[in-house]
């Protein structure tokens, strides 16, 4: 009969806590901020930065505007940001695009344009923060809501922002899982208490279940 293994070659119990990944937040605005209202910049900033201090991953289109003062403001506090560009490479997204490169750690060139990327995006992230807006960035809230996302809107900002919430009235779907504040601190709290019921989904059994099953 084989030998059973000794106290010393026994597996050591796995750390749950290791196995969490960090919550990621996409950055949802216009990438012209010529019309909004004036200290939207900043806000964005603010959020950016109350991301990064939180511990979260920002996600934004790596593109100009909102996204791109967001992601400045948690790169600044030491955060980390992922872009995901609708460019192919590094060149379009430069020369074609003309977008930045700035204030992010990783562009993904999804190749797919504004549309696809839109998609790939806000399925990338745990929640969506929109911060003014325009037509794109009512395409990324549909489908957060679609996909039934937590999502936070900052009110006060103009554009899209100050008329999601009169849009899911007049659309009598509810209100899904979309809070409105007009303080960034208020908001941020309160997306990530969103985030942290769906992290209460998954328990420590099913990570143990999906260790062992990834180990073969």
């Amino acid at each position: 009969m084989p030998k059973k293994p000794s106290a010393s070659k026994k597996k050591k119990p796995v750390d749950l806590g290791s196995m969490y990944l960090k919550y990621k937040v996409c950055i949802s605005g216009a990438a012209e901020t010529k019309f909004c209202p004036p200290g939207t910049i900043e806000k964005a900033m603010e959020v950016g930065r109350l991301i990064a201090e939180r511990g979260a991953v920002l996600v934004t289109g790596a593109t100009t505007g909102i996204p791109y003062w967001a992601a400045r403001g948690a790169k600044e506090a030491g955060g980390i940001v992922i872009g995901l560009s609708p460019a192919v490479s590094k060149v379009a997204h430069v020369k074609t695009y003309r977008l930045p490169l700035a204030y992010h750690d990783l562009i993904i060139y999804t190749g797919f344009d504004y549309s696809g990327r839109n998609l790939l995006l806000t399925r990338s992230a745990d929640a969506v923060i929109t911060i003014y807006g325009r037509v794109g960035t009512l395409n990324e809230f549909t489908i957060a809501f679609e996909d039934k996302k937590p999502q936070g809107v900052l009110t006060g900002t103009g554009g899209e922002s100050d008329e999601l919430e009169h849009i899911l009235q007049i659309a009598h779907r509810g209100m899904g899982r979309v809070v409105f504040d007009p303080d960034p601190k208020s908001l941020v709290s309160k997306v990530f208490r969103e985030m942290e019921k769906d992290e209460k989904k998954v328990s420590a059994k099913d990570v143990r279940a999906s260790a062992r099953h990834a180990a073969g």
